[in-house]
């Protein structure tokens, strides 16, 4: 809803400035201008990046309109869900969590924790390690080699649509010219008539200049950078389960494991260690 807001503020500044000069409103509307302008990005955009990626912008911007972002509880969860793995595993041996991460909808462990079930990018980093500790015979300084060159990957992949995005937001400006242009034009085509049509056609040009500027300076281009800071935000899901993972295999206690995963979070959205200690002994 935040993101909502901001974009409410940037219209109602531009526009409602506009209007307080006054300005008219209804000269701004240009429908012929915003189809040139949006129809030949969309298209650029579509022929410039893979089907994966294109399904990627769309979701990504379905996220962050609706806030959906790790958070100060999804990290708790995410901690806790380790503390409850690691601790299962030492009580009982690492056997004893094959289950859980065979198939973790059906694990009483992850169903406890929808928000980090239903990530799953967190999910399947954690299932897989732990496969790979209970199954193999890596020490943890391979383990890390192998964990590092993932999250490498995996940050790469999720800061593809923002970096897509943000080409969008470059090109925008020169679709607004193309459009101005093609105003020109018209108006050129038009000399010799009164005096208010050409106006009237400059006013239009104008505008597709304007709305090629503002949308990628005020629209595109900010959701391109909440697309990086989102991406950092999920990359750092994976760095905390890395540390924690290492932490344990190397021996360290469970509830010592986590704290060193809590202890690579930001402070804005990492849990206190007595709030997450508190928490830990309440499960």
């Amino acid at each position: 809803m935040l993101k909502i807001l901001g974009y409410m503020i940037v219209a109602v500044s531009v526009f409602g400035g506009y209007v307080l000069a006054r300005g008219d409103l209804a000269t701004l509307w240009q429908p012929v201008e915003l189809l040139i302008i949006g129809g030949a990005a969309f298209g650029a955009f579509i022929v410039a990046n893979p089907t994966s990626t294109v399904k990627q912008v769309f979701k990504k911007v379905g996220h962050i309109i609706l806030g959906k972002s790790h958070n100060k509880q999804s990290f708790m969860d995410l901690l806790t869900l380790l503390y409850e793995l690691f601790n299962k595993s030492r009580r009982n041996g690492l056997m004893a969590i094959e289950e859980d991460i065979e198939d973790p909808n059906e694990s009483e462990i992850f169903l406890r924790y929808p928000r980090i079930l239903n990530n799953d990018q967190c999910r399947e980093f954690i299932c897989d390690y732990l496969r790979i500790i209970t199954t193999g015979n890596l020490s943890a300084f391979e383990l890390e080699t192998l964990m590092d060159q993932d999250i490498e990957t995996a940050y790469e992949e999720l800061e593809e649509p923002a970096h897509s995005l943000s080409r969008v937001a470059d090109a925008l400006p020169g679709f607004g010219i193309v459009a101005a242009v093609l105003g020109i034009v018209i108006t050129m085509k038009s000399l010799g008539g009164p005096p208010e049509e050409l106006g009237l056609h400059v006013a239009a040009a104008l505008v597709g200049t304007f709305l090629g500027i503002l949308l990628a300076y005020g629209f595109v281009g900010p959701m391109s950078t909440a697309m990086e800071h989102q991406a950092k935000e999920e990359v750092k899901a994976l760095e905390c389960i890395k540390t924690a993972l290492l932490a344990n295999v190397n021996g360290i206690p469970p509830q010592m494991a986590v704290e060193f995963g809590r202890k690579t979070l930001y402070s804005t959205v990492r849990p206190g260690f007595s709030e997450l200690e508190e928490h830990l002994r309440g499960r």
